[in-house]
């Protein structure tokens, strides 16, 4: 809404950038109390909102050494989040304690080959990959489908995101392009930062994958926000002539 409305003074730092900014980043700093991850996601959606609304680049490349201080600080702040950078680190320098987690997760990656050990015949699952049904739960498609399977999970998010990026690249309203673009990348960077989490190529995160892991309110949401975009896609296909011209 804030970048909607005011896209002629997206250019200037105080009245255009900031505001929103400060904003963001004062809910992001209560959240990362609790979940650094989710803190980190939307603070990255907020951003890539702003981008392509017309913000300066250099605007946020001014951020850059606030937001890393205050990544590095709420690391230091919190013991297990140093366990889990050391467990990214170097998982097999404690594989029963602070490292246990992300073996098992390439375990289950590494145990399911090119075609998989058959849906429901994971071994992990069964008391050995801690949140097996949650955040890790591409492990565990990856150990029962395989290689295969999981290039068709990753293919089918692909689809996802391009289909958000085709319905935002044809709306001339400029508040429905940025919704759709929110609801895109919110979407794909929490899959994108799941599949890191579980191959071991980022640090341990709360981060679920998005209409795979269990959970109710998540899950409804995220299917709320899809038919949202293909409400917003029907309206503009229904009334093209009609719909307010972009000032972006």
């Amino acid at each position: 809404w804030w970048a909607a409305s005011r896209t002629r003074q997206l250019n200037s730092f105080r009245h255009g950038f900031l505001p929103p900014m400060l904003a963001t980043a004062a809910i992001c700093g209560l959240i990362a109390a609790e979940d650094l991850g989710t803190a980190v996601l939307i603070f990255a959606v907020a951003i890539m909102v702003l981008l392509a609304a017309g913000c300066r680049l250099w605007h946020l490349a001014s951020l850059v050494p606030l937001a890393a201080a205050g990544f590095v600080g709420a690391v230091l702040a919190s013991p297990y989040r140093l366990d889990r950078l050391r467990a990214f680190l170097d998982p097999y320098n404690d594989p029963q304690g602070i490292g246990y987690h992300i073996i098992q997760s390439m375990a289950a990656i590494g145990g399911g080959g090119l075609a998989g050990s058959g849906l429901g015949n994971s071994v992990q699952k069964f008391g050995y990959l801690p949140e097996d049904t949650t955040d890790f739960i591409f492990a565990i498609t990856c150990e029962e489908l395989g290689l295969l399977g999981a290039v068709a999970i990753v293919s089918l998010y692909c689809g996802l995101l391009f289909l958000g990026a085709s319905i935002a690249l044809r709306q001339t309203e400029i508040f429905r392009r940025l919704l759709v673009i929110g609801i895109t990348s919110t979407i794909g960077l929490q899959a994108c930062i799941n599949i890191l989490v579980v191959t071991g190529l980022a640090p341990t995160k709360g981060i679920a994958l998005p209409l795979l892991s269990s959970g109710g309110t998540g899950w409804l949401l995220t299917a709320f926000c899809i038919g949202l975009i293909a409400s917003i896609d029907r309206a503009s296909a229904a009334a093209p002539e009609t719909a307010p011209v972009c000032n972006a």
